[in-house]
């Protein structure tokens, strides 16, 4: 049965805008990064597909004493690898929809250790975003955004590569440009995504070769995680002070609407 074409954007949010948070989730927690400090591994997730050459979709890490590199392409045996029966199994996995059918095979059981972390890793992911309520302590708060303006920006970027109707006219009709998410503050909290003529690229951290032409910008961790979990509203957020659009807000409608479109082929 052929894919719907909401199926492939989720599959695509999730393999190489999602997944890739890995890295970040693995680097910042001091008890998840520990237990790659002398990992020499090639962990690859993926899904069976015959629609597409080779009958399979994925992307893959290469982990070195604790160094992450984030591939978003196949590569050949790997040492361990997730792999799902379908698109649609992968898509309902990290969704939280799993069932017995829906679990991965899994291959790499002689690296046993690392793929345990890698499984504890993909949770704290799945525990972050799948999160109701703000977390309490500072660092989580600063993790948790970092992940979703990373995840949006990604998002965004990935689906006007698939041709995504809305996104791909908005990018196409566009000079070159910069849209930017930050927090008052926590310039390490930052990202990022430059179009130009239907072309996009996401970026992690501040953009510094020029003034954004846009920013949507919080005042704190709180004002950002309220409307990145859809708890605050934008219209009331921007007229308490606590989101700023840095730009004008013709284009932080643009913005949020993008935003809600990732969020929903994530859930």
């Amino acid at each position: 049965m052929a894919h719907t074409q909401e199926a492939l954007y989720s599959n695509k949010i999730f393999l190489n805008a999602a997944l890739p948070l890995v890295k970040v989730i693995a680097n910042d927690i001091p008890s998840l990064k520990k237990k790659f400090e002398k990992t020499h591994a090639v962990i690859q997730v993926s899904c069976l597909d015959p629609e597409v050459e080779g009958g399979k979709r994925g992307m893959h890490f290469v982990v070195n004493s604790g160094e992450w590199l984030v591939h978003t392409c196949l590569t050949e045996d790997p040492h361990i690898e997730l792999e799902f029966k379908s698109v649609e199994n992968l898509n309902d996995f990290f969704k939280g929809k799993i069932t017995p059918a829906g679990i991965p095979k899994i291959r790499g059981i002689k690296y046993t250790g690392t793929l345990v972390s890698f499984v504890m890793v993909l949770l704290k992911m799945a525990d972050l975003l799948g999160a109701t309520e703000p977390p309490k302590d500072e660092a989580t708060k600063e993790l948790l955004v970092k992940c979703y303006f990373y995840l949006l920006s990604s998002g965004i970027s990935q689906l006007n590569k698939m041709g995504h109707p809305g996104i791909k006219d908005w990018t196409s009709k566009s000079p070159d440009r910069v849209y930017a998410f930050a927090v008052d503050n926590y310039p390490q909290v930052s990202a990022f995504i430059r179009i130009k003529a239907g072309k996009s690229r996401a970026g992690r951290g501040e953009y510094k070769r020029a003034m954004p032409f846009f920013t949507l910008r919080f005042n704190n961790l709180d004002s950002a995680l309220g409307i990145l979990m859809s708890i605050d509203d934008m219209l009331e957020a921007t007229k308490a002070g606590r989101l700023v659009m840095d730009g004008g807000p013709e284009f932080g409608a643009q913005i949020g609407g993008f935003m809600l479109e990732i969020g929903d082929l994530a859930k």
